[in-house]
């Protein structure tokens, strides 16, 4: 293979990070995501793969055919983080309530868990596919055993291996189904981390028997299950590799997965710009060391050029056998052909009427209540305090939201609490009363919180004391109901201290019919969902 040939041939296992949006400023993150002279030049020259985030439906249908037009060859990877369904990241798609939901409901109901995971493949199938995509990042395999874990939590599909394996195969006999690859990730198990993983390097100190107990057990079932590649963690588990982390590591991905598992689909590492690998060593290091540990593809390498680069340099040299080449572009020949080379792009993008009806049976049965009255509307007007990550990305709490607009119906006035705006706390800390309410105004107090693991965020959602406001408030009498969105843990620990007389109630999504749904039950009233537009992550 003459080097130009080679050249061609390496770029063909990287995915490279690109917009869903056409125009270059458009980019939600331009230190990711690719120029579009940029994003051309590397397809052109080779390169197999590309990762969208953001736009719309219809945008993402257009930029897939764009894509594949700039692609030296037809047969191009293209795929999104989906996790939640299209609508999670590409506006005018169905936005499905986060897996945890159906791993709570699998305790009382594994039936219909079974069913709503199937249906929820089903249905990010479908929709991935009429957009363009043919590669599903999901499902989530990882076991949400820690509480505290700030980068998977909602994403997981269950807090016990039984659970996650099981709606994890269903998920994934939706997507083939639909004619879309799946992707099991993040092996060997990020579940039990309290670190996050954008930010530094996460250690698992487990011994191997807890892993194959646990963390192990869903991946060897969807491995089981046909799944067409599996995504690498950035982790260092001490008891497979005391030297590298798992995405670096030959122990974990060649010994472990390929040997021990039995995979012989593709091995994708996870972003490699993320700081666990990039506080280690440098894109071009990354890019071989993970190859060399048995990874086919390289997903975000934070410079492509100086990836595509290293490995050549490597095979040339011998220190990655011209085997290892052959034996990842076949197997990616082999997982574009378990596609079917299915496209749909000549059919609408957005979601259908069956498949917003998934979404709104979801939020229903995952949706939970407490205490047997409705909020009552406060005489003089009151107070919705609405606590969100920040409002410069949050597209679920737009001017109509129901979350805003509903309870200003019935008399209380919004106030947002984010990282950027001003603070509803008392500064220096007061631990008995840390609201500092002469800031919120007279009136009683609906508590809306939306909480959830937010990569990049390295916990600080922990840090509110929401538990103690919340006694500040009842001492006061002025607590009218409480509503939580996402992480069931918060949940479980806020619901714990109200007496029965306090309205509350929980919904794992976080999405408009999610606070649709919620504010009907706790407003004890019913209205027509206005959305005034389409909704995403």
């Amino acid at each position: 293979m003459n080097p130009v040939e080679l050249r061609r041939a390496v770029s063909q296992l990287l995915v490279v990070r690109a917009s869903g949006h056409a125009g270059d400023q458009q980019r939600r993150y331009p230190r990711w995501e690719l120029s579009n002279s940029e994003l051309q030049r590397q397809l052109q020259n080779g390169v197999g793969g590309v990762i969208l985030l953001g736009g719309t439906a219809t945008e993402l249908q257009q930029r897939c055919r764009t894509l594949r037009a700039w692609a030296a060859d037809d047969d191009l990877l293209l795929c999104a983080d989906v996790e939640e369904g299209v609508g999670q990241r590409f506006e005018g798609a169905t936005w499905l309530v986060p897996p945890l939901a159906l791993g709570r409901l699998h305790g009382h109901n594994q039936a219909a868990a079974i069913r709503f995971a199937e249906r929820y493949g089903r249905c990010t199938a479908d929709q991935a596919r009429r957009c363009g995509l043919n590669w599903v990042l999901a499902p989530v395999c990882d076991v949400n055993s820690n509480p505290a874990n700030p980068v998977i939590n909602v994403r997981a599909w269950g807090q016990a291996p039984e659970a996650a394996g099981a709606l994890a195969e269903a998920f994934q006999r939706g997507l083939q189904a639909g004619g879309v690859l799946g992707c099991a990730k993040h092996f060997p198990g990020h579940g039990d981390t309290a670190q996050d993983s954008h930010l530094e390097l996460p250690v698992l100190a487990h011994a191997r028997e807890r892993l194959e107990q646990l963390e192990l057990k869903p991946f060897r079932r969807l491995i089981a299950a046909g799944v067409e590649s599996v995504m690498t963690a950035h982790l260092l588990i001490p008891a497979l590799d005391a030297e590298r982390p798992a995405t670096l590591s030959p122990k974990v991905l060649t010994d472990l997965l390929r040997v021990s598992l039995d995979f012989q689909g593709l091995i994708v590492t996870d972003a490699l710009v993320m700081e666990a690998i990039t506080s280690l060593v440098g894109p071009g290091e990354a890019a071989v060391q993970a190859f060399e540990a048995g990874a086919d593809l390289i997903l975000m390498p934070a410079d492509a050029d100086e990836a595509i680069n290293a490995v050549c340099a490597a095979l040339a040299s011998g220190r990655l056998p011209a085997s290892r080449l052959e034996q990842s572009l076949q197997r990616r020949r082999e997982a574009l052909q378990r596609c079917h080379g299915r496209q749909s792009q000549n059919k609408t993008a957005g979601e259908t009427t069956e498949e917003h009806q998934l979404a709104l049976e979801l939020v229903g049965a995952t949706l939970e209540v407490q205490g047997a009255t409705p909020v009552d509307a406060p005489a003089g007007g009151g107070v919705t305090l609405i606590r969100v990550d920040g409002v410069l990305a949050c597209p679920f709490l737009r001017p109509e939201a129901p979350a805003i607009s509903w309870p200003a119906r019935r008399g209380f006035r919004p106030i947002l609490c984010h990282e950027l705006g001003i603070s509803p706390w008392h500064d220096p800390p007061q631990a008995d009363h840390p609201l500092a309410l002469d800031r919120l105004g007279e009136g009683p107090v609906l508590l809306q919180l939306f909480l959830r693991g937010n990569p990049f965020r390295a916990g600080r959602d922990r840090e509110d004391p929401w538990p103690a406001a919340i006694r500040q408030l009842l001492t006061l009498n002025r607590l009218a109901g409480l509503a939580v969105y996402g992480c069931p843990y918060r949940w479980e620990s806020l619901r714990a201290l109200l007496p029965s007389s306090i309205p509350a109630a929980y919904s794992p999504g976080q999405m408009a019919e999610a606070q649709q749904m919620l504010m009907g039950r706790l407003l004890g009233e019913e209205h027509t969902l206005e959305l005034g537009g389409e909704f995403t992550d």
